[in-house]
């Protein structure tokens, strides 16, 4: 009977260093490779929106090219085209991805 429960003692599952180790393993990989590089997008988005004025040439979330022609806290007036159409939108909604490119293109 002792020796059974001396069998039962060696078998009962614990927390093993290694297992501790592929956990944080894991964790610190999702991190690298997903928390870190989006706190990073957002930071540069940030940035980017902070740092717009007055004519300058943005392109929209949904694809709208523009110039901004006004700007007021969290809304800009963008003019779409030569004839002076203008539309209003979110500050948010300019996306500094598809702006950068339009801006390496016409170089």
């Amino acid at each position: 009977m002792s020796n059974y429960i001396l069998l039962m003692a060696n078998v009962a599952p614990g927390i093993d260093i290694k297992q501790i180790l592929l956990i944080a393993s894991f964790v610190l990989v999702f991190y690298f490779f997903m928390i870190r590089p989006q706190q990073k997008r957002q930071k540069e988005q940030r940035g980017f929106l902070d740092h717009i004025k007055k004519g300058d040439n943005v392109v929209t979330i949904g694809g709208i090219h523009g110039k901004i022609y006004e700007i007021d806290n969290d809304v800009i007036v963008l003019e779409v085209d030569t004839k002076g159409s203008k539309i209003t939108i979110s500050k948010s909604a300019i996306s500094i991805e598809a702006t950068k490119r339009m801006l390496q293109k016409s170089k």
